[in-house]
């Protein structure tokens, strides 16, 4: 069972906040992450790939693992259905933007904050256990980000 697509009129947690062009990269990356995983086999598939092409086989399939053990806690301990917004979509829902910063809390080590955010999603004895394996996930976005931006080797070897 996944969390359910949201649109802005279908209920709590669904209703446009902003806009994933107002997040830093980590908390993006979580949002669109979690759109792909939950979407379809396709899309779930599409992250797998993109996790294990830029982190290698194994912590790639680590990370994955931390994401599908996230998306299982909020769909079976949810508080109620975490809605999301499409896969393309521009826009930031509420349960996304909480999403985020429980991922980016959980990141930067700040376990109380990060519970904060995991007890709107899910019940509050599943939070606290959450908050180690959203810290994981989001080690590995950073991974990913900082892999993406290491500047390219020299074509040559030719000093000039």
């Amino acid at each position: 069972m996944m969390p359910q697509d949201s649109s802005p009129k279908s209920g709590r947690g669904g209703a446009p906040v902003g806009f994933l062009s107002e997040l830093g990269p980590l908390e993006a990356a979580a949002v669109i992450y979690l759109r792909l995983w939950c979407s379809s086999a396709q899309t779930q598939a599409r992250a797998v790939s993109d996790f294990e092409a830029m982190l290698g086989p194994d912590n790639g399939s680590r990370v994955a693992a931390a994401l599908a053990q996230i998306c299982q806690a909020c769909s079976i301990h949810g508080r109620r259905p975490l809605m999301r917004h499409h896969v393309d979509c521009t826009c930031l829902g509420g349960d996304e933007s909480c999403f985020a910063n429980f991922i980016a809390a959980a990141t930067e080590g700040e376990r109380e904050d990060a519970f904060l955010f995991a007890s709107n999603i899910v019940r509050p004895d599943i939070a606290l256990n959450l908050v180690t394996t959203a810290r994981d996930f989001g080690l590995g976005l950073r991974m990913m980000g900082d892999a993406a931006c290491v500047p390219p080797e020299p074509r040559s070897n030719t000093l000039h």
